[in-house]
Formats: C-alpha cells, structure tokens, sequence
C-alpha cells in the first residue's frame, strides 16, 4: 500500500486529512481504471493470458480502493462541511467509475458464458463421437446416454 499513507486507517479529523485522503482515492481510482479499461480490452480481444495477468494488480488496487473509500465514507458529514465541492466531484467521478466496472463485468461475463458454451459443445460433440452408433426399434439412431459421456478434463491454467 505504498500510494497510502502510512496512517491509511487513521479516522480524518481535518481539513487537510481531508483533502489527502481524496487525494488518495482519485490516484488509486486513476490506476484502478486504467487496469480494469487494460483488462476489458485484452478479454475483448480474446487475449486472456493478458487480462489474468493483471489480476494480482486489480485485486491490490481494489482492496486500497476499498480501505480508501470506507475512510471517506465514515469521515462524510466532517467532509461534507469542510469541503463539500470536493465530495461533490469525489461522487461524480465514483458515479463514472461504476460505469466503466459495469462494462467490465458485462465483457467478462460474456466471455464466460461463450466459454462455456464451448467447452459444454466440445463435450457434447466427445460424447457423440464415442457413443456407438445404434438403431432403436423406429429406425431411428439413439441418442447417446448419460453413462456414454466421458468426463472432459481441463486445464484451468491459461
């Protein structure tokens, strides 16, 4: 937590603290924006090793968004007087920022679910393929059954 000042915890009694603790927040914000834009980009792209590469960088910088924030939070009614035009920008800029996650959780849940949807066709298509071709009593082919599916083994590391 080098961007954090070392007293990141400590309740904001003024005016000053205030303004650091803001401070604080927009370049923890600028950075988390720029990793969670980098990521959507990569995932859009299908660059998937790129965008799990930021993952350890996204989790850092949320969790000091997140300590960062809730000081905020607490100190409102304090900062509310002593600054109201700051907390006023500091809600606009965190309204933006909600925008830009709601994209990126969309671009990663769709990237899930076409996954998905892969793997369940891969599966699918295994199963057909060693399922011996019968004829029912109709003339018809069956279906292979459940105890016919093999089990589809991945890996999980991209």
């Amino acid at each position: 937590m080098s961007e954090l000042s070392h007293n990141a915890a400590a309740p904001i009694a003024s005016a000053s603290e205030a303004e650091q603790a803001i401070g604080n927040l927009y370049k923890i914000m600028d950075r988390l924006e720029e990793t969670v834009a980098e990521e959507t980009t990569h995932v859009r792209a299908g660059r998937l090793r790129d965008a799990v590469g930021l993952g350890t960088a996204k989790r850092d910088l949320a969790l000091r968004y997140g300590v960062e924030s809730e000081r905020v939070k607490t100190a409102s009614i304090l900062i509310d007087k002593l600054l109201p035009e700051a907390l006023e920008r500091l809600r606009g800029r965190h309204d933006s920022f909600q925008s830009l996650l709601q994209t990126n959780m969309t671009v990663l849940a769709t990237a899930h679910a076409v996954s998905e949807g892969v793997i369940r066709g891969v599966s699918g298509e295994l199963a057909r393929k060693q399922a011996p071709s019968t004829y029912g009593a109709s003339g018809r082919t069956n279906a292979p059954g459940a105890a016919a599916s093999q089990p589809l083994a991945l890996s999980r590391k991209l």
